[in-house]
């Protein structure tokens, strides 16, 4: 989701283990049962071109997959974390 802003400016919603995922007892996250990502495309820009756009980036997103780096959560809220929750690039 980083990838996609950061390379072409596309705004994404994680729906996931950041979003739903709960802790274990000793700590651990239990992730979610599925990892989606949400589109953020106004309405306005919603054509073709850019749908293609948006393809491309994924894309370009897919070339350089094995270099991106994932991040971790440093400070969350206890609840509705994913709307606050800070993250650092592990």
């Amino acid at each position: 989701m980083c990838e996609l802003y950061k390379l072409g400016g596309i705004r994404s919603v994680e729906i996931g283990s950041v979003m739903v995922g709960t802790y274990r007892p000793d700590g651990s996250l239990q992730p979610s049962a599925m990892e989606l990502v949400r589109l953020a495309i106004p309405r306005r820009v919603y054509t073709q071109s850019h749908m293609e756009y948006v393809a491309v980036t994924f894309g370009e997103v897919m070339r350089i997959r094995d270099r991106v780096r994932g991040m971790r959560i440093v400070k969350e809220p206890r609840f509705l974390r994913h709307f606050t929750a800070h993250f650092e690039p592990v």
